[in-house]
Parts: structure tokens; sequence; C-alpha cells
């Protein structure tokens, strides 16, 4: 009897740390520093350059939902991201925003009795540009005329590789990094004339936080 009582006793003990990973019918969520890093270019801009955009960081959210104990399905969503956008013989020309929600299929290592869970997935980006300004403190800007700046929405696939680790039943902490196929056409003025030009973002992101599932 006393041996029948010390291994329940000590199945009890360890029960709880076979629930630490994740497994079927498990809603993640996760929040943290999302940083997106523009690998910008485009043709020459009234023979000034290519278009540059430079990084910014803004607070990252994903929310997932475990499909099985190894495959999942996760929908990327951020505050606004801000970026200038600079010309190599303007400067700073403009400032536009950004946001990109991305769903990605995903498949977990592992399995859900290990703490530590690295993953891939594979998907689709949606990014939409709004509040897009021409710097009018820009001497470019001024004497030519710059106006009416607008950069259409975009489609593309999209990456991912990341890992969880189990702090507890509950909690996690992330990290994962991010591709994604971004293409616009800035379009805008020079006085009346109009101007278009078929530009590259395709950034990476790189998110660092903690998780919840439930």
């Amino acid at each position: 009897m006393k041996k029948i009582s010390a291994l329940v006793l000590a199945a009890t003990m360890l029960a709880p740390s076979l629930t630490f990973a994740h497994e079927a019918g498990d809603f993640l969520v996760r929040a943290g520093t999302a940083t997106v890093r523009p690998n910008s270019g485009s043709d020459n801009v009234l023979t000034l350059g290519s278009f540059d955009v430079n990084n910014n960081t803004q607070l990252g959210l994903t929310f997932g939902y475990m499909i099985t104990d190894n495959i999942g399905v996760e929908l990327l969503a951020a505050t606004p991201f801000q970026h200038n956008v600079n010309l190599p013989k303007a400067g700073e020309i403009a400032s536009v925003k950004q946001l990109p929600p991305t769903l990605m299929a995903q498949y977990y290592f592992g399995g859900k009795e290990n703490k530590l869970r690295p993953y891939v997935g594979v998907g689709v980006n949606y990014t939409t540009f709004f509040d897009e300004k021409f710097n009018g403190g820009n001497t470019t800007v001024q004497q030519a005329n710059l106006n009416s700046l607008h950069l259409s929405d975009s489609w593309g696939v999209a990456g991912q590789a990341g890992l969880d680790y189990q702090l507890s039943n509950n909690w996690m902490i992330n990290a994962s990094v991010w591709w994604m196929n971004i293409e616009t056409d800035v379009k805008f003025k020079v006085g009346n004339e109009d101007y278009k030009y078929k530009t590259r973002i395709d950034p990476w992101a790189f998110m660092f936080g903690v998780g919840y599932k439930f």
C-alpha cells in the first residue's frame, strides 16, 4: 500500500510537467517588441537615387491556435509602424505608416511534453499603408513641389521561424523572425505631373516577448 501511495504521489507531482508544452486545442497569445527592418529598393527616383526606408519598432502581438500537437495557425498584428523615406541625393523626403497583418500555417518540432518548441511557418501577408506625407521642410520637396503621395496596398508571401520556452503551465518566452514580401507602387505628383515607382520593401521583422496559453 505504501508503494502504491508513493507511486500515486510521484505521478501527481510529475503530471503538471506533462502539460507544459503546446498541445491540440491550445490558444496562444504573445506580445513583445517587434522591429521591422526593410530591405528596400526602387528604380532611380527623379535621378535622386532609390527609395530607402528606415527601421521601426512597435508593440507586436500574435494570436495562435494549435490544431494538433504539432500544427498551428497564427495571426501577426502590431501597433502601426512609422517609417521615414529617404533618397540618397535629397535626404528624408517623406514618412508613411503601415500595418502588416500576416496569417501563418506553422509546424512545431518536438512533442507536447517538451518545454522548448521551435517552429517554422509559411503564409500570406497583407500590408496597408496610410498617413503618407511629404516632408515639407525638405528643400527638394519644396523646390520640386512634390505632392499627393500615395502607396498602394500589398499582398505577398511570408515566412517565419521561432521558438517558445515554457516557463510554467501557462507562461512562455518567445523569439521569432519573419520575412515578408511587400511590394508597393509609390505614386506622387511633381507639380501637376503624375509619377509612379514600383518599390520593394521586403522587410525582416524580429519579435521578442512573452506569451500566455489557455
